[in-house]
């Protein structure tokens, strides 16, 4: 039947840079097209270098990290707006006393009325982004369509009218609109934060590499104090590679370098274990070996120590595990 009909010809152009793609995936990049419109494209002097022999005179070659609308992007995050926090006392306990705030509205625009008040004052902020799976919505900024033409192409809409859309693994799950998204409110938090204030951000391994990449251009590497692993799916989650996925990271930045991450304080049973006290405070006296196990699962970790007996120096001598008869040979003699 005629509705059953492909109506449209293939694009040429995308199949030839599907099959670049499949050879060299490191030639192809993302652009906005004529139409305003995201596209896979060909970095065609990073196509020459892989085809040729010698290197290709081009463009000056420089350490950056970037992608189509980075400095609009930018401008998203230093734009002014005329906008104010409305208080719902009807909907709110003990409004007058609380010491607690909930606010719902776009986060761009609140954490630009936050900077107001709050500029430099924050000391933890907490940051759950959409993991660009290609199945979550994002929010897509103001300067991508007029809003005629990205209600017609999105019906996707946030309970305050703001455009949100799919940023889809059919769309080759493009970074650009993701990284444009939380570009900007990393931007903004990154005035809230205290002299000893901290960021932590959550993510999955779609997007983790970019997303550090992200944060320590914002931030800074010498800021990155760790990425921890989360075991947040023991049964693991099932993904297209057959790798079940059992964990997600998350990322921790400080506001400048003499930020550190402190330890928590210890329960009383563990302070049980330290019944010593020196002028530094409680410890506890272990073997000088390793705990647990054999000396043949680890021989290199059981060694004698000679010691001299006015104790003015030691040493650890040269020895040999023979595993025929799982016993150590002394190369050298004791001290005297």
């Amino acid at each position: 039947m005629m509705e059953h009909l492909n109506m449209q010809s293939m694009d040429k152009v995308a199949a030839n840079v599907a099959k670049i793609r499949e050879l060299f995936p490191n030639c192809v990049t993302e652009r906005i097209n004529n139409e305003g419109k995201l596209e896979h494209a060909i970095d065609f002097d990073m196509l020459k270098q892989e085809l040729s022999d010698h290197v290709v005179d081009g463009l000056q070659e420089r350490y950056q990290f970037t992608w189509p609308d980075k400095r609009k992007a930018i401008l998203a995050a230093n734009a002014p707006i005329n906008k104010t926090l409305r208080p719902c006392r009807e909907e709110s306990v003990d409004f007058d006393n609380t010491e607690n705030l909930y606010i719902e509205g776009d986060n761009l625009e609140v954490l630009k009325l936050l900077r107001e008040t709050y500029l430099r004052s924050i000391d933890v902020i907490y940051i759950d982004p959409p993991y660009n799976t290609g199945n979550n919505l994002i929010y897509r900024n103001n300067y991508y369509q007029d809003a005629e033409d990205y209600l017609i192409s999105s019906e996707q809409l946030d309970d305050y009218g703001n455009h949100m859309v799919y940023n889809l693994l059919t769309n080759g799950r493009y970074h650009t609109d993701w990284l444009n998204m939380l570009y900007s409110r990393l931007k903004v938090s990154k005035d809230l934060l205290s002299d000893r204030g901290i960021l932590v951000l959550t993510i999955d391994d779609n997007e983790i590499e970019t997303t550090t990449m992200l944060l320590n251009e914002i931030f800074g590497e010498e800021n990155h104090l760790a990425t921890i692993i989360i075991k947040n799916n023991p049964s693991g989650r099932s993904t297209l590679t057959g790798v079940s996925i059992a964990h997600e990271y998350a990322l921790f930045y400080g506001a400048n370098p003499s930020v550190k991450l402190g330890r928590l304080p210890r329960n009383d049973k563990q302070i049980a274990r330290y019944k010593e006290i020196d002028q530094y405070g409680q410890y506890e006296w272990v073997n000088f070996r390793k705990h647990g196990g054999y000396k043949e699962d680890a021989p290199t970790m059981y060694y004698p120590i000679f010691i001299k007996n006015d104790c003015s120096s030691f040493r650890i001598p040269k020895i040999l595990w023979n595993k025929e008869i799982s016993e150590y040979e002394l190369l050298e003699e004791p001290m005297v």
